[in-house]
């Protein structure tokens, strides 16, 4: 038995990576409709573009608030899955309530509590995945991109439905999927003790933690330079669908582009996590800002369909390198008592803060600039790629 962990109610006695793999999942169905398909849903709801933005960035932009305060609140529990269990049901209401009412802030209200509630538990159960890896032995990147593997079959599978059934049914998904997450935590989720020695900090010395971890000079460069690398997919994530129809690429090969960028990312989990290893996570959150100042300034100057296909191989690098370089060096910045507020701080950044105010921008640059905007995106990846750089020479003689 390792520290902090409690072997009852195992998950039926699966090995510890295959219950992993399957909540990750349960995770990312959900994500798998919600990401690409709530603009749909909330245009059938009557929705404008400049609404559908507002409704979608509120929650990202409040996530610096909303992520930590969740985390330290999750920590106050016996064991890592309580607080999943009860964020993945409250996610599950709060998204029932895109279906009660088509106003615009009744719309804002229900995304906020569901999407703030449903983020909320990746970053605790990458603190979970990546200590389990790191004692068990096995690849953090195999539990996550069967993640992705659930995402894709979910983008898929919607696609499919809306053929046939009205946008309601990307509501109704999602709130299922809430539900079925829920009970995957509770079922497949270790019980690892969030503090191994059995005792609970007071509140009043959690958000001391959190405050520790702020001040720490090398964690803050860390979140930041992630958050920009991230937070450059904006205009990428909101946009490229449309300028790939203007420039007559038909909609069939427009999902197959976007299906390239997610099967690259799942390969690269799977397959390179020896890599990471032996490089270090400070050379990999450098490549993956370098791939990412290339791919967006490519896009900009609208490459032909042949050359889109390497460009998105790029996404293998742009997001999944990043990611996971930045998960381990949070990691090993914070200490163990805080690892559950430093990876929501990394992700309020990485996938909330920063990621909500490029798409805030990415609008207007879209209106003024068309497909140039992309060299916006550029620069702010250029910026991270500066403080990749200057992480790696802080951390040098701190993180192998």
């Amino acid at each position: 038995m390792t520290a902090g962990a409690d072997k009852r109610g195992d998950g039926k006695g699966l090995p510890t990576l295959v219950r992993l793999c399957l909540f990750y999942a349960s995770l990312f169905l959900v994500s798998g409709v919600s990401l690409p398909y709530a603009g749909t849903f909330l245009r059938d709801r009557g929705m404008s573009g400049g609404a559908i933005g507002l409704i979608l960035a509120v929650p990202l932009l409040l996530k610096p608030f909303t992520g930590p305060a969740l985390a330290v609140w999750a920590d106050g529990f016996k064991l890592r899955r309580t607080p999943m269990v009860l964020l993945l049901v409250g996610a599950g209401l709060g998204y029932a309530g895109l279906l009660a009412g088509a106003n615009l802030f009744w719309l804002i209200l229900a995304w906020f509590v569901g999407q703030t509630l449903m983020s909320t538990v990746s970053p605790l159960i990458d603190v979970i995945t990546l200590r389990r890896a790191r004692i068990e032995g096995f690849n953090y990147g195999l539990a996550r991109g069967t993640g992705s593997s659930a995402f894709i079959a979910a983008n898929l599978a919607m696609g499919a439905i809306l053929t046939f059934a009205a946008p309601t049914i990307i509501a109704s998904w999602i709130v299922a999927t809430c539900f079925v997450g829920a009970l995957a935590a509770a079922w497949l989720v270790p019980p690892e003790r969030v503090h191994a020695d059995g005792v609970k900090p007071g509140r009043a010395e959690r958000w001391r933690g959190l405050g520790d971890l702020m001040r720490n000079r090398t964690f803050v460069l860390a979140v930041v330079t992630a958050g920009l690398i991230q937070g450059a997919h904006a205009f990428y994530y909101g946009f490229s669908a449309i300028l790939w129809r203007k420039q007559g690429i038909p909609e069939p090969m427009i999902g197959v582009l976007w299906g390239v960028g997610v099967a690259v990312e799942v390969g690269f989990m799977f397959f390179l996590e020896p890599l990471r290893r032996r490089w270090g996570p400070e050379r990999f959150l450098i490549l993956g800002a370098l791939a990412a100042v290339i791919r967006w300034t490519a896009y900009a100057f609208e490459p032909p369909l042949w050359a889109l296909f390497p460009l998105q191989g790029l996404h293998a690098l742009t997001f999944a390198a990043s990611f996971l370089a930045s998960l381990r060096l949070i990691e090993k910045l914070a200490p163990p008592s805080a690892a559950s507020p430093a990876q929501a701080i990394n992700s309020a950044l990485s996938s909330g803060f920063t990621l909500g105010i490029a798409t805030l921008a990415a609008g207007p640059l879209f209106d003024a600039l068309g497909p140039l905007g992309y060299l916006a995106t550029a620069g702010m990846a250029g910026l991270g790629l500066i403080g990749a750089i200057v992480l790696a020479r802080q951390s040098r003689h701190q993180i192998v």
